[in-house]
């Protein structure tokens, strides 16, 4: 084997093996001795350190300290969902940590002191890319690293990407042509690095969405690239690296001199196209492509699935036939996996291809996938990922075995995803009303194994018996919505303070002014930068509001022994719900979805 200069923690054996994640391997042990990891600082800048058994979180912060220059007083080490006190032995190879500051008083003018290049060359002697992790399926991501090292090292610089609300870069090999766009987690929006000005928030603070936090768009790409078995949807190889060029941007304005930052990023394989969706009819995009990418949209609960983000590349010119073949090629998953329930966007919705029954190939797919195994792979592979999220992957994926195996549509599982905006309210989707119902039926079944004492003690005190079990059912109504109308909104865990309330005013001017409708996010199509009569946004008018941080349920903050029950409820509930939408499908005019003029 050749010498490389891409540093990374894969084993031999690994480059051996199918390019793709194979879903039967078991989740590797835990690692013991000397393990690798990245520590990240809220201001983004990333250091590489390797790690003995004796090493505890003091003594990480304290390198930190030495070679990066920040403070680590009044700080937390976290890891995911962990806050690593001291012990660091569930802490795996590869992993990034985030070190935040406990009370933050920093606005967003207030500039972030980076280390010199000499400090860190110094202290982290590592490669000018390194992978983090060690899956089968970075094989080809790690021949695209070897591309850009070399050109990297021949002097080819990378050049920044102007489109989008956060920094990309194009990378490129010897040549000089495009070999993959690498996102830093702090140049995201909102993010202290943000070469745009949209900057105000530390990494691990709530985004754009609420429910998915700055910095945390990188690894999602990637979780839709490890969930993409045998490539079914086309997403494009992608990881999760630490890179070190003098070509990103620091919001410094001490600093003039541009210097070597390193920093963690999302790479992902440049892929060469056409036009995108919004660009081309729909007509001509083949029923497996978006089959296929709305299946994917749906197991990862997709909230940002618009026409921008699907590329389009010709497969061979035209040749008397009314339309070409193409290719379709998903991207930007960067807001796929929530923390909690939210609307979905999902473009293709309203297109008649998502109407047509899903082929035997395609339910034999579906039928095969396991959310339980997904789960645990992802915790594998992407160990900093939250369990809340995991949990959202879990419903889903059930969610979508369960419609298929009862012959719905896509189109069919997209709607009872999706909420609908009526009388000037929100309301919730079918999916979340089963949640919620769910969630009911959950706080029943605890009041029933909670109130119910020893026959002889209730005899014995039952007047005091009666005062008990009236709180108690007062605080699960309160926690799970029982005995609340199944339509109204969950109380957020939190009241919004003024800082808050700006941050959400400014999320809808950047998102009028970046092209972005009042809904929630959603991009507008064409280029007019309008919503049009055909666009698929069809639930709700670009014109209207959407109340901030609207959630009606969640399922982060159930243990684990209500998380099994709430699965049981929820699956019993989504068979009579399938049941219960075929039989008033077939009592009502069927709403005519596919055209005359499409041809497939």
């Amino acid at each position: 084997m050749t010498n490389s200069p891409v540093q990374t923690q894969m084993a031999v054996p690994l480059f051996q093996t199918s390019l793709e994640v194979n879903p039967n391997r078991k989740p590797k042990s835990k690692p013991t001795g000397r393990r690798r990891v990245f520590v990240q600082t809220e201001s983004g800048f990333v250091l590489g350190m390797d790690l003995d058994r004796i090493d505890n979180a003091h003594t990480v912060k304290r390198r930190l300290q030495i070679a990066l220059n920040v403070p680590i007083d009044e700080s937390s080490l976290t890891f995911g969902d962990t806050v690593l006190n001291h012990d660091l032995s569930s802490i795996r190879n590869d992993s990034p940590l985030l070190l935040t500051r406990n009370v933050l008083h920093r606005s967003a003018s207030t500039p972030c002191l980076s280390p010199t290049s000499r400090e860190i060359q110094h202290r982290d002697r590592s490669g000018p890319v390194e992978i983090l992790g060690h899956s089968s399926c970075f094989v080809r991501t790690k021949q695209l690293v070897d591309e850009v090292v070399k050109g990297m090292m021949s002097g080819v610089d990378p050049s920044p990407a102007h489109g989008g609300l956060g920094g990309g870069y194009y990378f490129k090999n010897i040549k000089g042509e495009n070999v993959a766009i690498v996102k830093p987690t702090d140049e995201e929006l909102f993010a202290p690095n943000n070469p745009k000005g949209f900057v105000g928030k530390a990494l691990g603070q709530p985004g754009l969405k609420r429910s998915v936090r700055v910095g945390e768009t990188g690894y999602r790409e990637v979780v839709a690239y490890l969930l993409d078995y045998d490539h079914f949807a086309n997403v494009p190889p992608t990881a999760l690296v630490k890179i070190t060029h003098s070509v990103f941007n620091v919001n410094n304005k001490i600093q003039r001199k541009k210097k070597l930052i390193s920093k963690i990023a999302s790479f992902q394989q440049f892929v060469h196209h056409d036009f995108d969706a919004s660009d081309h009819g729909t007509s001509s995009f083949p029923v497996s492509a978006v089959h296929r990418i709305g299946i994917l949209d749906v197991r990862i609960f997709n909230t940002d699935r618009h026409a921008g983000n699907l590329l389009v590349r010709k497969v061979k010119n035209d040749d008397g036939k009314r339309f070409g073949e193409v290719e379709l090629i998903p991207i930007d998953h960067g807001l796929c996996l929530p923390e909690n329930l939210e609307d979905p966007y999902f473009e293709w919705i309203h297109w008649p291809q998502a109407s047509i029954p899903f082929s035997d190939d395609e339910l034999e797919y579906i039928e095969k996938l396991d959310p339980y195994r997904d789960s645990e792979m992802l915790k594998t592979e992407l160990p900093m990922i939250r369990e809340a999220s995991l949990r959202v992957l879990i419903l889903c994926t059930v969610f979508l075995k369960e419609a298929a195996s009862y012959g719905l549509c896509l189109a069919e599982i997209g709607e009872m995803m999706s909420r609908e905006f009526k009388r000037g309210e929100e309301e919730p989707s079918e999916l979340e009303v089963l949640c919620m119902d769910a969630r009911r039926l959950v706080a029943e079944k605890e009041a029933e194994m909670t109130v119910l004492p020893p026959k002889a003690e209730a005899e014995e005190d039952g007047f005091q018996f009666d005062i008990d079990y009236d709180d108690k059912l007062s605080n699960d109504s309160f926690v799970f919505g029982f005995g609340r109308n199944p339509l109204s909104r969950l109380e957020e865990e939190y009241e919004e303070s003024e800082e808050e309330i700006e941050d959400d005013v400014l999320s809808k001017l950047l998102m009028n002014k970046c092209g972005f409708g009042g809904d929630g996010g959603k991009p507008k199509t064409g280029n007019s930068g309008c919503v049009g009569a055909n666009s698929s946004s069809g639930y709700r008018s670009a014109n209207e509001p959407l109340p901030a941080g609207a959630c009606f349920v969640k399922l982060g903050d159930m243990n684990e022994e209500q998380w099994g029950m709430f699965l049981e409820c929820f699956e019993d509930l989504v068979v009579k719900a399938f049941c219960k939408r075929k039989t008033i499908a077939m009592g009502q005019k069927q709403r005519q979805r596919l055209g005359t003029s499409c041809q497939f």
